[in-house]
């Protein structure tokens, strides 16, 4: 297995469709859309953008202007309430649920990156702009820290791309305030390669059997 995809890959596919009370069914395909949307598209895709975005605007440094809004306080409330969540269902051993509600940490910032387009922002307020970047870029090692016990190999690119070793948060307010003004960091490289389609039949063919 480990070498047909990184381990990572496996682990957050088996984990997330860990079976609780039945069998769970493996396919290629799902294996595709678990890879492709969970880990490239919704993780991999935030801290992309987010680092990509300020080495080009702002160097690879976190920038210190612009104050936070209500958009960002309310990011910060929802992430607090999904943490507490999170937190239950790991204590409780719920493995899919766990995944679920860290998969729902992740597409918060995704949406609220979106909504907030830093990018658009930049050419008329570029002070506002770096603010959500620099909410954004604190994310990012809070991500790994939640993630490690998932994806670990992704947990240690986030800690050597932001040059930080996150602990685990209490206090979302005080874990987002944790990459201080002049915090350099680098861009990593591409965290997760998407499964193509032909990758994918190839696999398909491959272990069909006879």
């Amino acid at each position: 297995a480990l070498d047909i995809m990184p381990s990572d890959y496996w682990r957050w596919w088996l984990l997330s469709n860990a079976p609780e009370s039945s069998d769970a069914d493996f396919t290629w395909e799902s294996f595709q859309a678990g890879v492709n949307k969970d880990l490239a598209d919704v993780l991999g895709n935030f801290v992309s953008r987010v680092t990509k975005f300020c080495a080009a605007k702002f160097g690879t440094e976190v920038p210190g202007a612009g104050e936070y809004g209500p958009a960002e306080h309310a990011l910060i409330a929802d992430l607090q309430t999904r943490l507490e969540a999170y937190q239950h269902h790991m204590d409780a051993i719920d493995i899919r649920k766990s995944t679920a509600e860290l998969r729902g940490i992740w597409a918060a910032g995704n949406e609220y990156l979106q909504a907030a387009a830093p990018w658009t922002v930049f050419k008329t307020d570029p002070d506002r702009a770096a603010a959500i970047i620099r909410l954004a870029l604190n994310l990012i090692p809070v991500y790994g820290v939640l993630s490690a016990p998932f994806i670990p190999d992704a947990a240690k690119t986030i800690a050597t791309a932001m040059n930080c070793t996150a602990e685990w948060p209490s206090n979302m307010q005080t874990a987002l305030s944790s990459l201080a003004p002049g915090h350099a960091f680098t861009v990593p490289e591409v965290m997760f390669a998407k499964i193509s389609d032909e990758a994918r039949e190839e696999l398909e063919n491959r272990f069909a059997g006879r």
